[in-house]
C-alpha cells in the first residue's frame, strides 16, 4: 500500500510489472474494504464474508503488499524518506480513526507496519548483506511460519499451535506493536512487527535471489499495465483516500434505506 518509486535502467522508465501487481492488489483491497463496510457497518447479511473464503481473500492482499514492499525496498532510493512517509500515513490513519471512528479504530495498521519495516531495514541492511540470499529467504520464511500466531498467544502457523507463550509478554500498547497485544487491545487493521517483519524480510531476500548482482532483466518488467499501473504508482494516496470515499458512498446509499 506504500508508493515506493521503482527505478529502472533507463531514465524515466519504471518496472511497470510491480506497479501492475500493486495496482491489482490495491483494487482487490478496495473491494474487500467495501464489502467489510457493508457487513460490519451497514449490517448487510453475507455469511460467506465472515468465513474462510473472505479470510483467504484478506490474507492474499496483505501478504502481497508486505512481500512486494520488502522486494522493492532495494530498488528504491531515499529509504529514510520513503519509510517516514509511509509511517506518517499510518499515523494519520490511526489518528483519524481514533478521533472520528473509535469503534472502528486502526492501531498498528498495515501502513504503520510497512513504514516501520522500511526504517528498520536501514540499520539492518549492513548485516543482511552478509547473509547469503537463499539462507536469508529460508530463515525469514521459517520465522514467519513459526511466529504467525503470536498475536493469539502461541508459536505456530494458523491452525497449528506449537507452544503457548508467557502471558507476561502481553502487557501494554508497546507490546502490541511488537506482536503481543494485551486482552483489551482492539484494532480493525492490526499488523504487528512480529510476525509480519519476517515476511517483509522474505521479500528483501527474494529480490536478492532473483537479482544475482546483475539487475532484474526481461522486457516483461517494463510493461505498462494501465490503468492498474496508475493505481500502483499512487497507492499510498489512494489507500489514504479510499476508505473515506467508501464511507461517504455507503452513507449516501444507505441513508435512504
Amino acid at each position: 500500500m506504500n508508493s515506493e518509486k521503482i527505478p529502472s535502467r533507463e531514465k524515466g522508465q519504471r518496472y511497470g510489472i510491480f506497479d501492475g501487481i500493486r495496482g491489482i492488489t490495491l483494487l482487490s483491497m478496495i473491494i474487500y474494504h467495501g464489502a467489510w463496510d457493508l457487513v460490519y457497518i451497514y449490517g448487510v447479511k453475507w455469511d460467506w464474508y465472515r468465513g474462510a473464503g473472505a479470510y483467504l481473500w484478506q490474507q492474499s492482499i496483505c501478504w502481497t503488499f508486505i512481500l512486494l514492499s520488502g522486494f522493492c525496498w532495494s530498488m528504491g532510493k531515499r529509504p529514510l524518506k520513503r519509510g517516514l512517509t509511509v509511517f506518517g500515513g499510518g499515523a494519520l490513519v490511526s489518528l483519524a480513526t481514533c478521533l472520528f471512528m473509535p469503534q472502528n479504530r486502526v492501531v498498528f495498521g498495515v501502513l504503520t507496519l510497512t513504514g516501520s519495516c522500511m526504517l528498520l531495514l536501514i540499520p539492518l541492511q549492513k548485516f543482511f548483506r552478509k547473509v547469503p540470499a537463499r539462507a536469508g529467504l529460508a530463515a525469514g520464511a521459517l520465522l514467519f511460519v513459526l511466529t504467525r500466531n503470536v498475536n493469539e498467544g502461541y508459536l505456530g502457523f494458523e491452525g497449528v499451535r506449537l507452544v503457548r507463550l508467557p502471558q507476561a509478554l502481553y502487557g501494554n500498547l508497546l507490546s502490541a506493536g511488537l506482536g503481543f497485544p494485551p486482552p483489551a487491545f482492539f484494532s480493525t487493521d492490526y499488523f504487528s512487527l512480529i510476525p509480519w517483519f519476517f515476511l517483509f524480510v522474505c521479500g528483501y531476500f527474494l529480490y536478492r535471489v532473483l537479482d544475482r548482482g546483475e539487475g532484474l532483466k526481461g522486457s516483461l518488467l517494463y510493461l505498462d499495465f494501465a490503468p492498474l499501473g496508475f493505481l500502483g504508482r499512487h497507492s499510498l494516496l489512494i489507500y489514504l483516500l479510499h476508505q473515506p470515499v467508501l464511507y461517504l458512498l455507503g452513507s449516501f446509499i444507505f441513508s435512504g434505506v
